[in-house]
């Protein structure tokens, strides 16, 4: 069997707080990382929002794709091999659940949207990551639609959310996990802070992530925190619709502005398949406490079509 390498550890990143921070504005509807600019070793992510028409994703060598419909409906995806699919699509990340689609190689791939969100525009946001030559990963892309994503309720009280599992770690994929989160108005996310930059198993693993947001009301904002644990780093930014915040190591938190419904796209990659992380020592025995707790009850956001998770 092939493994790929271990790296004990995420590469040192001492990049200024707002070199972390990427406003959609910034670059006119588009956002994009990729490893120099965050400073790791794997993972590419970027959005575009577009109206009607064709949009084209260039080929890459050596590389698995995953493209997730955030708005528009009716969305052909066709490949330069004379593939073709068609995902339902959503008008919006608060409406409907998640159509993806992995694929296991950087094919170039052309995007054709039916019909565009009732604002005009359509996004879609796509990752990719170098392949590492392990065993067991599918050969054939695979389409991921609504009545396929397992939706977890997960936290309790004022850290109720929502996870819309898109590619967990089950998933046949390489280095690829994506995930979505939603979170009502006012409830914390990412809750209690947890950190995967250091290769620990089985209690976490280095994983490099984004974060790209949404929110149901356009002019919202929320509050995201990145801060190591001997506070070397500690930036919190306010973060709007479109924004993409870049983890490259550190705990994570997230809360959602009082008034207003939140969402985050996660993408991740690493050596690992598994989502394992490390919990701030201070706020981990939080998590004792949900036992006793109600869960939100304006969670789920968007309803399930399969049976809901709770943890």
């Amino acid at each position: 069997m092939t493994e790929p390498t271990i790296h004990p550890r995420a590469l040192r990143n001492d990049r200024p707080a707002d070199a972390l921070h990427i406003r959609e504005g910034d670059d006119f509807g588009h956002v994009d990382v990729y490893p120099e600019r965050a400073g790791w070793r794997y993972l590419t992510f970027w959005v575009d929002n577009f109206g009607g028409g064709r949009w084209a994703i260039p080929p890459a060598p050596d590389v698995e794709t995953c493209l997730v419909v955030e708005a528009g409906r009716t969305v052909v995806i066709a490949d330069d091999e004379g593939g073709s699919w068609t995902l339902p699509g959503r008008e919006s990340v608060f409406d409907d659940l998640p159509s993806a689609i992995w694929l296991p190689d950087g094919r170039g791939l052309t995007i054709e949207v039916g019909q565009p969100s009732t604002a005009g525009s359509s996004a879609v946001a796509v990752a990719r990551a170098p392949r590492s030559g392990r065993d067991g990963v599918a050969t054939e892309p695979i389409v991921v639609r609504p009545d396929a994503v397992e939706v977890e309720i997960r936290g309790a009280g004022n850290a109720t959310r929502q996870i819309n599992h898109i590619i967990d770690p089950d998933f046949p994929a390489d280095r690829l996990e994506v995930v979505e989160v939603l979170t009502p108005s006012g409830n914390w996310s990412s809750w209690p802070p947890h950190k995967h930059d250091v290769d620990d198993m089985p209690n976490e693993a280095v994983l490099e992530e984004v974060y790209h947001y949404r929110f149901r009301r356009l002019d919202a904002w929320g509050l995201q925190r990145v801060y190591r644990e001997d506070r070397t780093r500690d930036a919190i930014w306010e973060v709007r619709h479109g924004d993409v915040v870049i983890v490259p190591d550190g705990y994570h938190p997230f809360t959602a502005a009082h008034g207003d419904d939140a969402y985050y796209l996660n993408a991740l990659a690493g050596d690992r398949r598994t989502m394992a992380c490390s919990f701030d020592p201070d706020l981990d025995w939080v998590r004792e406490t949900w036992a006793s707790m109600e869960t939100d009850p304006r969670v789920p956001l968007v309803p399930p079509r399969r049976p809901t998770a709770v943890s």
